[in-house]
């Protein structure tokens, strides 16, 4: 990795992050008034941030429009499909907007490196995944791939973070456990899905997630400055005086509120 900067406070970090939050309402709009369809791929390493970076993009976003793909293991019968059949559903329609947190790109990582696919499969992958993105690029789709990158005592820094907190223990699994003792075979991995797959129309953009805070502001920048001109005049909603009182919200019948808590 590069140079390490010093670590983004939370303040300062929500501090620089309320205006890109205006200038993503502000894309959002954009794409409904033009149809265009907005796809973003996060990859990297586990504890890289992935999640924490989709709900920067999407928490002041309206969820009926931006929507965020996080599938599990895939059944028995999504096994027995052609493998990029089971994401096609989720890509994103007119106006729309969808986040992936892990995507296709699960074969030439974790699948490959954990054995849980042939490397028969992972070849066929590797060959095929720049034909579909070029399919999807050349019908339209904006398609921003991201890789997340960590360094492995980041990396181990936040399982025992995970494991130390109760809230947080959901997220550390056996397979995590495991994969801590093959973090240099991730990485061959990565460079030879990168070789393959960094492409003129779905190209890839690493971003340093040693620092989280940071490394969310760096990819929302990005992403807002890759695309085209977005501002859209905002047609607000006129909201005329009341014209009574306020009134307080009644019930009729059994039925009453639980007891406030304390």
């Amino acid at each position: 990795m590069g140079k390490k900067t010093d670590k983004l406070g939370k303040a300062e970090y929500y501090e620089k992050l309320a205006p890109l939050e205006l200038e993503l309402n502000d894309m959002a709009r954009w794409l409904q008034h033009t149809g265009q369809r907005l796809l973003v791929l996060l990859e990297g390493r586990d504890t890289a941030g992935k999640g924490g970076a989709i709900s920067a993009i999407a928490d002041t976003l309206n969820p009926r429009q931006c929507r965020i793909v996080a599938l599990p293991r895939p059944s028995d019968r999504e096994r027995s499909q052609w493998y990029f059949q089971r994401y096609v559903p989720h890509l994103p329609a007119a106006g729309e907007i969808a986040l992936f947190d892990r995507s296709w790109y699960n074969r030439a990582g974790v699948e490959h490196v954990m054995g849980f696919c042939t490397e028969a499969e992972r070849a066929a992958f590797l060959k095929q995944a720049p034909t579909f993105e070029k399919l999807l690029a050349e019908d339209g789709i904006l398609l921003f791939k991201y890789w997340l990158s960590v360094d492995q005592d980041k990396q181990e820094e936040r399982f025992a973070e995970r494991q130390q907190d109760p809230l947080k223990r959901w997220k550390l699994s056996a397979i995590d456990v495991k994969a801590r003792e093959k973090y240099e075979d991730y990485g061959r991995a990565r460079d030879e899905m990168f070789k393959a797959t960094h492409t003129r129309h779905a190209p890839w953009t690493l971003v340093d997630f040693n620092d989280q805070r940071r490394g969310r502001l760096t990819l929302i920048r990005d992403l807002l400055d890759r695309l085209p001109d977005h501002q859209v005049p905002e047609v607000l909603v006129d909201l005329p005086p009341l014209g009574h009182a306020p009134r307080k919200e009644r019930f009729t019948g059994a039925l009453k509120p639980i007891p406030p808590f304390r």
